[in-house]
């Protein structure tokens, strides 16, 4: 079964400059290839991704085609540093415009086109705040439609205060972060190889219905 991931850099840093984020995203890609499952970055800063909260915010405006790469994965991961103790701008306003698939380009059933892909979150920083980081992102993915597995999350965070980032820090040697780097990827995939075989039945709108005449 042959199955995609694709990760969304956050970083605030345009390419080429470097990014801690993305050398954190490699490792995790690392994992994914020993499973066979073909993975894609999108750094979101390099694109023109315009604010608002629908699935295209008109003329000029990136995110249809980042759209278009998510409805192709079986997987995406969210990835930020950490900004004032929680996710970064970019990661929120992905989550924004992730408010679209709520009410455009559902199925049928009413699903949205985020059913039966999975989530999960990887955070990085040298300041405390990537548990309210996740916390938000785990949420942001759960709410537009992403299912999020046991552990699917992995963090690294030096000591608090300014410091060495990721890779001056060598965090690719941190055996909390790598353990939690193991599990997120393996329990990613299992999770999409079973919504593969046994998707959602969820019939959206006919719960929407029913919800209306239980509050007559």
């Amino acid at each position: 079964m042959k199955l995609k991931a694709l990760f969304l850099n956050c970083t605030l840093k345009k390419s080429p400059e470097t990014s801690n984020t993305a050398a954190f995203i490699a490792e995790a890609e690392k994992i994914f290839h020993e499973l066979d499952v073909e993975t894609e970055t999108i750094r979101v800063v390099d694109h023109n991704v315009k604010f608002g909260t629908t699935s295209d915010e008109g003329e000029g405006d990136a995110w249809p085609g980042i759209l278009d790469k998510v409805k192709k994965a079986d997987m995406v991961i969210y990835a930020t540093p950490i900004w004032r103790g929680d996710r970064g701008s970019i990661a929120k306003m992905v989550a924004e415009r992730f408010d679209g698939v709520m009410s455009e380009d559902t199925k049928e059933n009413g699903q949205f086109l985020t059913y039966n892909k999975v989530g999960g979150v990887m955070v990085d920083g040298n300041e405390d705040g990537a548990k309210k980081a996740i916390s938000s992102l785990v949420f942001d993915l759960s709410e537009h439609g992403f299912t999020i597995p046991v552990n699917g999350f992995t963090y690294y965070v030096g000591e608090a205060g300014p410091g060495p980032s990721y890779i001056e820090a060598e965090g690719n040697k941190h055996e909390f972060t790598n353990n939690m780097i193991l599990l997120m990827v393996h329990n990613m995939v299992h999770l999409a190889k079973t919504l593969k075989e046994n998707p959602y039945p969820t019939h959206v709108k006919k719960l929407e219905e029913r919800a209306e005449k239980m509050s007559e």
